[in-house]
């Protein structure tokens, strides 16, 4: 239960992190902890998204070592997290892979700022999910915009 404490409060510091992950469209594959550090592990589609995460995981603490270890790496070939068919510009479509001990809420919570909007995940999910209540780690939720 402690690592469940301590992650949400190494998501909460480093929000404007994962907010750049999205918007560089880097695919996550991991985000939990790991040796009491935050543990992010992606694939970016540029090398110049990679470095703008980079740049502000720098300015959310200079001395990031010692609590992240971010493996990103670089694959020009990865699909943007998108639905299939969707355009680039009709807004895109994100994924979330849930981790242990998270809730449709808090997934809400720290995509959208509202714990409350967890409904809008769940309808977005229904081919998926029957209840709000039961999902599992490691299944992945689309998250609409």
């Amino acid at each position: 239960m402690a690592t469940d404490n301590q992650l949400e409060q190494m998501k909460q510091k480093y929000a404007a992190v994962l907010t750049m992950i999205q918007q560089q469209q880097i695919q996550l594959s991991h985000v939990h902890i790991q040796d009491n550090k935050l543990f992010i592990q992606g694939v970016a589609p540029s090398e110049q998204a990679k470095n703008k995460v980079w740049d502000q995981i720098k300015i959310v603490n200079p001395n990031w070592a010692q609590e992240l270890t971010a493996d990103i790496s670089i694959d020009p070939n990865a699909k943007p997290a998108q639905a299939q068919g969707a355009s680039v510009s009709g807004g895109q479509q994100r994924t979330y892979t849930v981790q242990a001990g998270d809730s449709l809420s808090k997934i809400s919570k720290q995509l959208y700022g509202n714990a409350n909007d967890y409904m809008k995940i769940f309808e977005a999910n229904r081919d998926v999910l029957s209840d709000p209540n039961k999902i599992s780690p490691g299944q992945t939720l689309k998250i609409p915009g």
